[in-house]
C-alpha cells in the first residue's frame, strides 16, 4: 500500500487508523476508543488506558528474548570510551534506580529534573521515573543556573538527578555548582538531589540533600512497572518561549508510545534489531524521542554519542561510529553536515572508513539548504531524507515516509504530511493559499497522538501561543508553501518573512542562494529595520577552511547571486564574511540575536548559546559594516 492510500485511509478513519497502530503497545488495560474530544479544542489519546513506558521499551523486550541484545551503546571520543548495556542489563539499572527513589518517596505524579550529559545514567534516569509514573524533566546540561531554577520554580521536583560535569572538547563543564546556585536562587527547594561522580570533575555533595549515585542505590529493591492512566504525562520539556518564560510541553504518556513506535519504521524505515542514531542530545526533544524512547520501544539499538561532529578528534568521527556499530540510520542537524563539509570539503575522510550498514541519512532541527543535502547525498551514497517537525509535536509532521513508499525526493522539501497531520498553508486572515504561494504553516485540529495536549499549568498560554490566530488549527510558527503535488517547503520561522517595501520574502530563499556559492559553508540571513524599505536583508557567511578568496570578492558574489537568483526586489546588498555564527547548543542560529545587535536593541544573552564570545566578533563585523546605524 503506497502513501496515497495510506494517507487516505488515515483521512477516511483517523479513529480506526490510530486504534490499530495502537496494537503493537503492550497495554495494561487497552484504550476503549483513540481520541477523546469532549474538551475539545484541547484534545486527548486513549485517555481511559493503563500502561506502562518503561514496560514497553525494556521488559516486553526481555520476556520475548531479547533480553541479549544490545539496548545502548555509548560513544565517548572524549574519553576515549565505548560502552554497551543490554536490554536485560539496562531493566536491571533501571528498576533499580526507580526502587530507590520510591523508597526515598518519589511517588506517581512527581516531578524530577534530570540534568546531566550524554551518558547511559541520563537515559536510566529517565526511564527510572518512566517506571515508577514519576515525571522526567530533562534540561540540557550546562544550562546556566537562572535558567534552571525558572524550570524548577514551574516543574517543582520533588528531586534533581545530575552529573557532577559535563565534558566538551578541551573542558569540562561543573554541573554542580550550577545546581547548588540555580536550588538557592529557586523559591521551590527539591527534597533531594542524586548526583552520578564523573572521574573528571567529581562534586563535594551537600550533606542531608545530596546522595552519590552508587550509594544511593545500594540495597534498593528492584521496583515494578506502575501503571499509569494513557493521558498520565510521561515528562514536560521545557522550550524557549518568546516572554523569557520557558513553556512546558507536556508528552502523555499512550500518546507517546503508540506514535514513536509507529514512526520507527513509517519514517525511519526501521525493523527490530537494526541500529538507529540519533546524533543529538538528551535534552533536546530529538533526545527524548529518538535516543532513549523511540528506538527502544521499538527494540532498536540507540547509539547514546559524546562527541562533535569535528574535532572529537576529527571530522570522520561520525564515519567511524557508523563503521564501529553498523548504524542503519543516522539522524543528525544540518549544521553537524555543514561542519563535517567545512573541514573536509571534499568528503575525503569517508573512504577511510567501511559505511556499508548506512541505509539512510535523515536531517532536521533547522533548514537544510540544498547545497548541504547534495554534498552529504554525494559523499555518502545513500537518500539523505530532510523532514519537519518541533518540541511540541515530538515526532515527525512532515517526511518522505521511507517505511511507507520511498517517495521522489524533492531536494528543499521534507516532503508530504504524514497520517495524522492535515498540513494547510494560510493568509494573514486564515485564508488557505494557493500553491506556490508563501502563508503561515498550520494543523487542522485535533493533533495526532503523542504531540502536545496543552503546557504544564499553563493553558491559557497554550491556547494563545498555538490555537487562537487560526481556529480550528495549530499555528506552527513556521512559513512557508506547497506546491501542485503537496510537497511542502519550510522557508523560515514567521518571524523570519521580512517586509522589504512591501514585498514579503522569505530569509530562507536567501539563505540557499547564499550557501550555492562554493566557497560559503554557512551562512545566515536577516531582515534589519531600514527608515526607507521598512527592513532590508543582511547576510552573515562563513568560508570553507582553506578559502582564499578576498572577504570583499565573497560579499561581491553573494550580492549578484542573490539579485539573479531572487531579484532586485530583495534588495540584498549588506553582507558579513565572518569565521563562525552564533548558534544554541542544538546549532540552531541566533537569528533574533544578530539583529537586536544590527538595530542596536538590549537583548538578553539566549540561555542555549554555545559561545558567547561569537556575540563580540559579529558586533565588531557588523561595526565595520556600519551597524547599528546612528539614530537620526
Amino acid at each position: 500500500m503506497g502513501y496515497a492510500e495510506v494517507y487516505e485511509n488515515w483521512q477516511r478513519d483517523p479513529e480506526a487508523y490510530w486504534m490499530k497502530a495502537a496494537e503493537a503497545i503492550d497495554w495494561v488495560k487497552p484504550p476503549s476508543k483513540a481520541l477523546f474530544d469532549e474538551n475539545a479544542p484541547i484534545y486527548e489519546w486513549y485517555s481511559d488506558a493503563l500502561v506502562n513506558t518503561c514496560w514497553n521499551a525494556l521488559d516486553r523486550h526481555v520476556e520475548a528474548g531479547h533480553g541479549a541484545q544490545t539496548a545502548i551503546i555509548h560513544d565517548s571520543p572524549i574519553t576515549g570510551t565505548v560502552s554497551k548495556l543490554s536490554f536485560a542489563e539496562m531493566q536491571t539499572r533501571v528498576a533499580r534506580l526507580a526502587g530507590a527513589l520510591q523508597r526515598q518517596g518519589v511517588e506517581v505524579g512527581d516531578r524530577v529534573i534530570i540534568y546531566m550529559p550524554m551518558v547511559p545514567e541520563a537515559v536510566i534516569a529517565m526511564l527510572a521515573c518512566a517506571r515508577i509514573g514519576a515525571i522526567h524533566s530533562v534540561v540540557f546540561g550546562g544550562f546556566a543556573a537562572n535558567e534552571l531554577a525558572t524550570r524548577i520554580d514551574d516543574a517543582t521536583p520533588k528531586a534533581v538527578i545530575a552529573a557532577s560535569c559535563g565534558l566538551e572538547p578541551g573542558r569540562v563543564i561543573d554541573y554542580k555548582p550550577l545546581i547548588d546556585g540555580a536550588i538557592e536562587l529557586a523559591a521551590h527547594k527539591p527534597a533531594f538531589c542524586v548526583i552520578f561522580q564523573r572521574a573528571e570533575k567529581p562534586a563535594d555533595l551537600v550533606a542531608g540533600r545530596d546522595h552519590e549515585w552508587e550509594a544511593f542505590q545500594k540495597d534498593a529493591p528492584l521496583s515494578d512497572c506502575v501503571p499509569v492512566a494513557g493521558n498520565h504525562p510521561v515528562y514536560i520539556l521545557y522550550t524557549s518561549g518568546t516572554t523569557g518564560q520557558p513553556k512546558g510541553v507536556i508528552r502523555p504518556t499512550a500518546g507517546h508510545l503508540v506514535a514513536l513506535n509507529w514512526t520507527m519504521k513509517t519514517v525511519y524505515d526501521m525493523d527490530p534489531g537494526d541500529v538507529f542514531w540519533a546524533a543529538s542530545d538528551v535534552g533536546w526533544v530529538v533526545g527524548h524521542s529518538y535516543i532513549c524512547y523511540g528506538p527502544l520501544i521499538h527494540r532498536n539499538t540507540s547509539i547514546l554519542f559524546e562527541g562533535k561532529p569535528v574535532g572529537t578528534p576529527d571530522a570522520g568521527t561520525f564515519w567511524r561510529v557508523i563503521q564501529d556499530h553498523g548504524v542503519n540510520a543516522l539522524f543528525t542537524a544540518p549544521t553537524a553536515f555543514r561542519a563535517i563539509k567545512r573541514e573536509d570539503p571534499r568528503g575525503e575522510l569517508v573512504r577511510d572508513y567501511d559505511l556499508s550498514s548506512l541505509r539512510t541519512l535523515f536531517l532536521a532541527g533547522e533548514r537544510a539548504d540544498p547545497d548541504t543535502i547534495e554534498w552529504a547525498q554525494d559523499v555518502l551514497g545513500v537518500p539523505v531524507i530532510d523532514h519537519w517537525w518541533q518540541t511540541e509535536t515530538g515526532y515527525a509532521v512532515v517526511s518522505n515516509p521511507m517505511g511507507i513508499e520511498k517517495l521522489p525526493v524533492k531536494i528543499g522539501s521534507p516532503s508530504v504530511a504524514l497520517p495524522g497531520y492535515d498540513v494547510q498553508i494560510l493568509g494573514p486572515e486564515g485564508e488557505p493559499m494557493p500553491a506556490g504561494e508563501l502563508g503561515a504553516i498550520a494543523i487542522k485540529l485535533p493533533l495526532p497522538p503523542g504531540t502536545l495536549p496543552n503546557l504544564w499549568q499553563a493553558e491559557a498560554r497554550f491556547r494563545k501561543s498555538y490555537l487562537e490566530r487560526f481556529p480550528g488549527y495549530y499555528e506552527t510558527g513556521d512559513a512557508g508553501y506547497k506546491d501542485a503535488d503537496g510537497y511542502l517547503y519550510i522557508m523560515a520561522r514567521t518571524d523570519d518573512v521580512i517586509n522589504v517595501a512591501g514585498h514579503r520574502l522569505s530569509t530562507g530563499a536567501m539563505e540557499e542562494v547564499l550557501a550555492s556559492h562554493p566557497e560559503v559553508a554557512e551562512c545566515a540571513v536577516i531582515g534589519v529595520a531600514d527608515p526607507l524599505k521598512g527592513q532590508v536583508p543582511m547576510g552573515f557567511v562563513c568560508l570553507n577552511k582553506g578559502s582564499t578568496h578576498s572577504p570583499a570578492q565573497i560579499a561581491e558574489d553573494c550580492v549578484s547571486l542573490v539579485r539573479a537568483r531572487i531579484g532586485p526586489v530583495a534588495a540584498f546588498k549588506l553582507v558579513c564574511v565572518v569565521d563562525r555564527l552564533p548558534k544554541t547548543r542544538s546549532g540552531k542560529i541566533l537569528r533574533a540575536t544578530m539583529v537586536c545587535i544590527a538595530e542596536g536593541k538590549a537583548f538578553k544573552l539566549p540561555a542555549t548559546i554555545d559561545d558567547p564570545a561569537i556575540l563580540d566578533e559579529i558586533t565588531e563585523a557588523l561595526r565595520q559594516l556600519g551597524f547599528p546605524r546612528p539614530v537620526s
